[in-house]
């Protein structure tokens, strides 16, 4: 059973930075792609950034290219989102997913999640 353990959240000032951390067990594919997501409550999921490990593709939203950066530890199962220049706009509560294939920013894609961390960024 895929377990992702998201950690990192909190609140930090504009311009201020974070690290989130998704620890993951249990994936039984040997390619597949494991993705940030974020979530504004009553608004849609949004694909933030997303990394293929098969291939080492990874996705980045418009919204945070230049500030965020995924990478993976694999002797740790962990993956790593670093958020830098933060804006008000970033808060919402993100989760970590994880499905069986290449990269993609849709949410429905992913059938695997954790249960979310918040981050709140004020102005």
């Amino acid at each position: 059973q895929v377990q992702l353990v998201e950690s990192g959240g909190g609140l930090v000032q504009s311009g201020g930075s974070l690290r989130l951390s998704c620890v993951a067990s249990g994936l039984p594919w040997d390619y597949y792609a494991i993705a940030w997501f974020r979530q504004v409550s009553g608004k849609q999921r949004e694909g933030v950034s997303c990394l293929s490990v098969g291939d080492q593709k990874t996705y980045y939203a418009d919204s945070v290219k230049g500030r965020f950066a995924i990478s993976r530890d694999n002797a740790k199962n962990t993956l790593y989102l670093q958020m830098t220049s933060l804006k008000p706009e970033d808060t919402a509560v993100y989760f970590c997913a994880a499905r069986r294939g290449t990269l993609t920013k849709r949410s429905a894609d992913f059938g695997s999640w954790g249960q979310g961390t918040q981050v709140t960024v004020s102005s």
